[in-house]
């Protein structure tokens, strides 16, 4: 799997959540992971998540670390138990920083506030996952935490590229586990 940290700020807006959108803007084909950080505003005309949609629940964060993943030759439900990986590859390495983390399906919580969203969607030809991380709680809908706002983790960049590399190891490893055994 293919990884790259992107510099420049972007703006998730949720139409980013398309089948070669990685390819297309950097040049990455086949699975790929990228992160970037920016600006989280996802209205509810460009929502994946139909249950955010009928509880009227856009996604806001002033400052979010974004993560997009695009996986071929998968369903919908590997693709879940993927995201489900992310999260908690997210959650152990918060852990390492001393911070208690509660996952509670793909949401990570922090003293009740909530650090994350996540969602994984099928498109024709590939899943495609959306994880993001507050790194500033302030401007959101609901409860929140940020990575540096309230957890202080400031080396954004570093964070997110140790998360992408244990993704795409893990992912290549459970690979390569299913080709050692045989048969029975």
């Amino acid at each position: 799997m293919k990884i790259k940290y992107i510099d420049d700020e972007v703006k998730y807006i949720g139409s980013q959540l398309a089948p070669h959108w990685i390819y297309k803007n950097y040049k990455l084909q086949g699975d790929a992971i990228v992160a970037f950080r920016g600006e989280c505003e996802v209205k509810l005309t460009e929502m994946v998540d139909i249950e955010d949609v009928i509880n009227n629940e856009p996604i806001y964060s002033k400052s979010m670390l974004s993560f997009i993943t695009e996986q071929f030759n998968v369903d919908l439900v590997e693709g879940v138990f993927r995201q489900r990986l992310l999260i908690c590859i997210i959650k152990e390495e918060l852990e390492k920083r001393g911070v208690f983390v509660v996952r509670n399906g793909d949401d990570l919580m922090i003293n009740g506030a909530k650090l994350t969203v996540s969602i994984a969607t099928k498109s024709h030809t590939s899943v495609l996952i959306h994880t993001g991380i507050n790194i500033l709680s302030e401007g959101a809908p609901v409860k929140a935490c940020g990575l540096t706002s309230e957890l202080g983790i400031v080396d954004i960049k570093e964070f997110a590229n140790t998360i992408m590399s244990r993704y795409s190891d893990e992912i290549e490893d459970i690979v390569l586990a299913s080709t050692k055994v045989r048969g029975v």
